[in-house]
């Protein structure tokens, strides 16, 4: 992947050892809850990572908004699906996503290997 992904998913991973590893039972079961969450059930994973990402791009949290679409990349959500759910996420939270939008455009694109036009 690029320089972008490469970066988030090697910090995420360095911090989320280090938190696991201070042995608290209460980030444990935080953790344990939202692996549990986006797990196939009656509605598919795929539909879950969309579904997370369009709450993450409302809540402007640009962390949950990378981990989500690499998610949905890994799910094969295309880049159509993607731009209807940028709708959804920007009608629903307003022209304050708008900027969030654009930094999931770039990253989405890096998880592409390939730049939108």
């Amino acid at each position: 992947m690029g320089k972008l992904v490469d970066e988030f998913n090697a910090y995420r991973a360095k911090m989320n050892e280090k938190i696991l590893a201070s042995d608290n039972k209460v980030m444990k079961r935080i953790y344990s809850l939202d692996t549990l969450t986006y797990q196939e059930g009656a509605l598919s994973t795929k539909v879950k990572e969309m579904l997370g990402l369009a709450t993450s791009m409302v809540l402007r949290c640009d962390d949950c908004v990378k981990y989500h679409l690499e998610k949905c990349y890994e799910q094969g959500v295309t880049t159509e699906e993607i731009f209807e759910l940028f709708g959804v996420a920007n009608l629903v939270g307003g022209t304050i996503v708008i900027p969030h939008t654009r930094r999931a455009v770039e990253y989405w694109e890096e998880l592409n290997n390939s730049p939108l036009n």
